[in-house]
Formats: C-alpha cells, sequence, structure tokens
C-alpha cells in the first residue's frame, strides 16, 4: 500500500502519470501534424480536404469531452489508478488502429475512441501526482507531468518529417501499450482511500452544481485555460492565412508550431518551479498570461512588419506555459470526491473549446467584413478579458491540504 507520500518529484507515480501525458500529447498533436498528410491519401483535396479535416477534429474533440466526463466520474468513484491505465489502453489501440484506416468513416470513429481515450490522462495524473506527494513540494511533480506533456507536443511536430504518417500512429500506439508494463501495486492515493468512507457523493456532476458558489469555481476554471487552446488551435493554426494575408512569403506553419510546443514546454517547466519559489499560483498565473497576451499583441503587430512571427511563437508559447501552474491550481480547487471529475472535464473542455472559438472567429469575419487577422483579434479579447478575471476572483491555493472533500 502507499502509506508515505513523497517528497521528490522524481517517483514513480509522478514517472508514469508524466509518461503517460507526453504520449497523449504525442498522439493528439499527430493528427495535428498529418491530418492533411493522411487525408491526401485516402483521396480527398481542396476544399473538401479542409472540411474533412475540421469533421475529423471536431469528432475527436466530441470524444474527449465525452471521456472528461467518464474518466472523471470514474476516476472519483473507482480510483485514479483505474482511469490512469483503461484511458492507456484504448487511445494506444485507437493509435495502433489508425494506422490502418481506408477510409473517412473508419478514420472518424478511430479518432474519437482515440479522444475518449486521450480525455482521462491529465486529470487522473496530476491529481494521483497531487495526492502522492508532500503539500510544499507537489508543485514540482505537476511540472514534471506538463512538461514531459509538452516535450510529446514538440516530439510530433519534429517526427512529421522522419515518419509516414500511418507509421507514427503505430509507434504512438506502441509507446502506450509499452507504458502499461509500468503498473504499480498500490500507487492508489491514501486520500483517495478515505473518501471509500465518506458519505458524500463520489464523481457527481449533479453535486458539483449542487452550490453556486462550486459552480463559478469550476466555469472560473475552465475559463482560465481557454485562451491556451485560442492560441494554439487559431492563432498558430492559422499562421499560414495570416502570412498569406499580410502578404508574409515561405512561412513554415510547422516550424510555428514546433517553437509554440517548444515555448509551453519551456513555460511550463519555469512557471512550475516560479509558483513553488514565490509560493502563489495566482500571482504565477497572472504573470505568464501578461507574457502571453504581450506576445499575441506583438505577434499581430509584427504581421505588418516581417516573418518574425516564428519569435512571437515561441514567446506566446512560453506565456501559454502557464498550463502546468492552471491543471495544478485547479485540481487543488476541490475535494477529493469531484477533483478528478473537475479537472478532466476542465482541461477536456478548455480544448474542446476550439470547437466553438473556430465558428466564432468565422461569424466575426463574416459578420462584419473583417479580415483573418481582424477576427482573431477581436476573438483573442473574448477569451483573454475572462480568463484573467477569472484568476483575479478564484484565491491561491498554494500550499493547501488535499484531504478535503465537497459537501
Amino acid at each position: 500500500m502507499n502509506t508515505r507520500l513523497y517528497n521528490s518529484p522524481f517517483n514513480i507515480v509522478t514517472l508514469a502519470a508524466g509518461l503517460g501525458f507526453f504520449i497523449d500529447t504525442f498522439d493528439l498533436f499527430l493528427f495535428n501534424v498529418y491530418r492533411v498528410q493522411s487525408l491526401r491519401e485516402l483521396g480527398f483535396t481542396g476544399t473538401e480536404l479542409t472540411r474533412k479535416g475540421e469533421y475529423l477534429l471536431s469528432v475527436q474533440m466530441l470524444g474527449m469531452m465525452i471521456g472528461g466526463i467518464l474518466s472523471g466520474v470514474i476516476a472519483d468513484k473507482k480510483g485514479r489508478v483505474s482511469v490512469l491505465f483503461g484511458s492507456i489502453l484504448l487511445y494506444s489501440s485507437a493509435s495502433i488502429l489508425n494506422g490502418f484506416v481506408t477510409d473517412i468513416n473508419s478514420y472518424a470513429l478511430i479518432r474519437f475512441l482515440a479522444g475518449i481515450g486521450l480525455a482521462g490522462e491529465l486529470g487522473a495524473g496530476v491529481t494521483l501526482v497531487g495526492e502522492s506527494m508532500t503539500i510544499d513540494k507537489r508543485g514540482y511533480g505537476t511540472i514534471l507531468v506538463a512538461t514531459l506533456g509538452g516535450l510529446g507536443a514538440v516530439t510530433a511536430g519534429l517526427i512529421g518529417d522522419i515518419l509516414p504518417w500511418r507509421t507514427a500512429f503505430i509507434v504512438a500506439g506502441t509507446m502506450g501499450l509499452a507504458l502499461l508494463l509500468l503498473r504499480i501495486r498500490g500507487m492508489e492515493t491514501n486520500i483517495f482511500k478515505s473518501t471509500q468512507k465518506s458519505q458524500q457523493p463520489l464523481g457527481s456532476l449533479l453535486h458539483l452544481f449542487r452550490k453556486r458558489e462550486r459552480a463559478l469555481r469550476y466555469f472560473a476554471c475552465i475559463l482560465m485555460g481557454i485562451p491556451i487552446w485560442y492560441s494554439v488551435g487559431l492563432l498558430i493554426t492559422l499562421s499560414p492565412e495570416l502570412a498569406a494575408e499580410n502578404d508574409i512569403e515561405s512561412l513554415k506553419a510547422s516550424l510555428c508550431f514546433i517553437l509554440f510546443q517548444c515555448g509551453v514546454t519551456g513555460g511550463d517547466l519555469l512557471s512550475g518551479i516560479i509558483s513553488q519559489l514565490i509560493k502563489s499560483r495566482k500571482k504565477t498565473l497572472l504573470g505568464f498570461m501578461m507574457i502571453a497576451i504581450l506576445a499575441t499583441a506583438l505577434h499581430f503587430y509584427q504581421l505588418y512588419q516581417s516573418s518574425t512571427i516564428y519569435f512571437t511563437s515561441l514567446f506566446i508559447g512560453l506565456g501559454c506555459g502557464y498550463l502546468s501552474v492552471f491543471v495544478t491550481t485547479t485540481s487543488e480547487h476541490f475535494g477529493t470526491n469531484l477533483r478528478v471529475t473537475v479537472t478532466a472535464t476542465v482541461t477536456n473542455f478548455m480544448r474542446g473549446a476550439v470547437t466553438l472559438l473556430i465558428p466564432l472567429r468565422i461569424l466575426i469575419q463574416d459578420s462584419f467584413t473583417a479580415n483573418i487577422t481582424s477576427s482573431l483579434v477581436l476573438v483573442g479579447l473574448m477569451v483573454w478579458i475572462p480568463a484573467i478575471i477569472a484568476v483575479l476572483l478564484l484565491p491561491d491555493t498554494y500550499g493547501r491540504d488535499l484531504s478535503f472533500l465537497e459537501e
């Protein structure tokens, strides 16, 4: 049994969670990297290629939102470890099958299943690490998990020029199945085990919204994270369109993505360490959000100057590296009986928000006869302002004892 709390982040629990998140982000962004190549091989071109790509992305995000709910409820009722390894098994199997698709329908089904599996990894992993480590050191554990996740995304970007798309998905699935060998007896935390004797509801969505204050706390956490996916899902993804609109030639979208993810990886590490040193999650979140906002403003300004948007892509990623502190503080805001339910759904609804932001941007562009640049600026204001307000209103969670329940 796990009868002690880890003081060092370099422990077997953190390693298992971190490697799981590495493979999670590797698979997730692998689809972005190979979307065009894979669909072309399946016979799609032009507008149809773009629409099928958006369809697959929407199906995957739907799977992640459903998976976020399922994995959170199961983890709070049955245990974090069951979800941690169950999700690995599901998305690894789906990734391997992804290497053998021959039509759009099977492709969509597999991305949906992969989305369900990917949804559970971060929430269960971060919660397991947080509950397994001492109060003053647990931030370092989540830093390691988030940083490994960032490296997974960077690796996906780099591997796009090395492996054929089918081989890449098979490799991703095989890595996941190999991680299942890292099974650990007694890895479940004593904090979770204590809830089994409680009379409070476990993993209940109804209980989550039963109190107005708790529901507002939940929505505030979602608002904090949405700008990260605005940045990668719209700003970085649409870099080629932005460049063309502003007469910038020969921009490499893949390089923008890789630099952004390198920035996120560095930001995850740096923001986590700073939050531990200054003993404040809130100040760290606000500081890195300011970096991301300033870098985004410079990004738009540079569009009218030169192709230095590679530089701004890196620093937008650095600012969005508040991800590690964001996930940590989300987990710390809620009691043990709802902790994974909240963390898993918040992180996946944050990701899924991109499916709403895309049509919102298009609506703004069409309604105001605006260009892509202007529409992205307006959407940026609409996601960053609520995010800043949410951080200001929520209390700081540094040093909070996680042995409490939501009554």
